[in-house]
């Protein structure tokens, strides 16, 4: 791996976004309506529940965290959609790129992204709604890791789905976050779903985060365990992700579907 055609891959990302309001709004807006909308949620719920329980500290500190998610997986399969729409996939391996390169620069687009996005969150928690999430102490941050890392293995799964079947396919990435949500328990304990919900969850790192930061919320200790077992699984995930996005790529260099992109489907 050559780090200056990764660094090329992100840089052709970052050229993109400064030359387009359209694409430096989104980074924050959406993060920013999210956070005021279950911030003064929680904040009512709050005013009319039993004192002694902090919604702020267990609702608004769980959309934080699954937003964060969330941007980590679209800023891979954003930078990999820009491609697709202008037509430069095919431009960009015509060159010596390397499959584990131009994923690197996507991640690397992620990266810069989704930190722009979690600042804004950070920021507006903590002056509007006073939550810092220094708090929960240096045990927050492994947690975040393995949601970064989750993120980007989606991202990249996304990204294969849609080189298989074509950009019409994209319709496919947008839901993944809200379909994962319900089996990661954002907002709830795992021990509330049925059991064959609960089977599905095991196999999720974000359970394990969740679990563990409701439980730090509470007062209690995080399981290290558990953090254990969400970091594997994320580490899993992301080499699964990254051999169904090569083998992928392979299957369309030989069907020849790369050259035969079109807007619709290359099926």
């Amino acid at each position: 791996m050559r780090l200056e055609r990764l660094a090329a891959v992100a840089l052709r990302q970052f050229y993109l976004i400064r030359g387009s309001v359209s694409r430096v709004l989104p980074l924050f807006a959406w993060v920013a309506v999210d956070m005021l909308l279950w911030g003064f949620l929680t904040r009512y719920l709050n005013s009319v529940a039993s004192a002694g329980f902090d919604f702020t500290a267990t609702l608004l500190g769980a959309v934080l965290l699954w937003d964060f998610f969330t941007r980590v997986m679209q800023g891979v399969t954003m930078a990999f959609f820009e491609d697709v729409w202008s037509r430069n996939f095919l431009n960009l391996f015509a060159t010596p790129l390397r499959i584990s390169e131009y994923l690197g620069g996507l991640v690397v687009s992620s990266v810069a992204t989704s930190a722009v996005g979690l600042a804004v969150m950070l920021a507006l928690a903590k002056l509007v709604f006073g939550l810092s999430f220094l708090a929960y102490g240096l045990i927050a941050a492994p947690f975040l890791l393995v949601l970064f890392v989750f993120g980007i293995a989606l991202g990249i799964l996304g990204s294969a789905i849609v080189l298989r079947l074509g950009p019409a396919a994209e319709w496919f990435i947008w839901p993944i976050p809200a379909m994962v949500a319900p089996f990661a328990g954002v907002f709830y304990p795992v021990s509330v779903l049925p059991r064959w919900m609960q089977a599905v969850s095991s196999a999720l790192p974000p359970t394990y985060v969740f679990e563990a930061l409701r439980a730090v919320a509470a007062g209690k200790t995080a399981s290290l365990e558990g953090l254990g077992t969400g970091a594997l699984l994320a580490a899993l995930d992301v080499g699964l992700a990254c051999w169904v996005f090569a083998a992928t790529y392979r299957y369309a260099v030989r069907a020849g579907l790369i050259a035969r992109y079109s807007a619709e489907t290359v099926s």
